[in-house]
């Protein structure tokens, strides 16, 4: 077996080294890195059959290491070990697993025999292995009726990057009612259809636009990590755009 491991916290590193050496009998070669670049320039100098990956790193994230590494080599197992729950990590790997990949997902609050176990499934016995609370937040966004779709996404981190309908229209390359149409389809996932909006003497409780920002937040469907990489992109775009 040769191991890559990412992981830019030494005591966390240190631990996952261990760990490997005592789970694994045989390791042809097991390297560390301790942030994304690193562990994109170790895969390239050396291939790697199984790679242990923090999902949140400095200069590269762990998806990013992830996407990577299989449209190099789309067969290597890949562990990602996090902290995060929120929908969109989640999205963010989901999107890239190639067809019939093994790959799991383990939250660093699990105990250490849990991980040992994630380490094994992956790694020897080639079988995904995902943590339960990272499950229930796939099929929830996996539910046509109830989860949020592409599209609706999309329309959502727009929403959050404060883009007006015809900036989102442009950037999506869609008709202004097009952009509008998913906005509303948003709304009715989130629950924030004109008649499912609460009122009062003073009108309407919510602004649908405004609404959907807080939900989006503390619902976990997006957090500011994942918004300042979108901010990124959408600089580019504009970059790109007004040239």
């Amino acid at each position: 077996m040769r191991l890559l491991i990412a992981e830019d916290d030494k005591l966390h590193r240190t631990f996952l080294e261990s760990l490997a050496r005592n789970t694994f009998a045989e390791l042809d070669e097991l390297t560390l890195t301790s942030d994304g670049e690193g562990a994109i320039e170790a895969f390239r100098s050396a291939e790697y059959d199984c790679v242990l990956l923090d999902l949140q790193m400095p200069k590269v994230t762990g998806v990013d290491v992830a996407k990577a590494i299989w449209a190099k080599a789309p067969a290597t197992k890949i562990l990602f070990w996090s902290n995060y729950t929120e929908e969109a990590y989640i999205r963010g790997i989901t999107k890239i697993v190639p067809e019939a990949a093994v790959y799991g997902y383990i939250l660093k609050s699990a105990p250490d025999e849990q991980l040992k176990l994630a380490l094994q499934g992956v790694f020897i016995a080639e079988q995904c292995v995902i943590d339960r609370e990272v499950r229930s937040v796939q099929q929830r966004a996996g539910n046509r009726l109830s989860g949020l779709s592409e599209l609706e996404f999309e329309a959502l981190v727009d929403l959050c990057l404060g883009l007006t309908d015809k900036a989102m229209a442009a950037r999506r390359n869609v008709s202004l009612r097009g952009a509008q149409s998913r906005l509303q389809s948003l709304y009715q996932k989130l629950g924030l259809d004109k008649d499912d909006i609460p009122s009062g003497a003073w009108g309407a409780s919510f602004n649908s636009r405004t609404r959907a920002i807080s939900l989006a937040l503390t619902q976990g469907i997006l957090n500011a990590d994942a918004l300042r990489r979108e901010e990124e992109k959408l600089e580019a775009w504009i970059s790109l755009s007004s040239k």
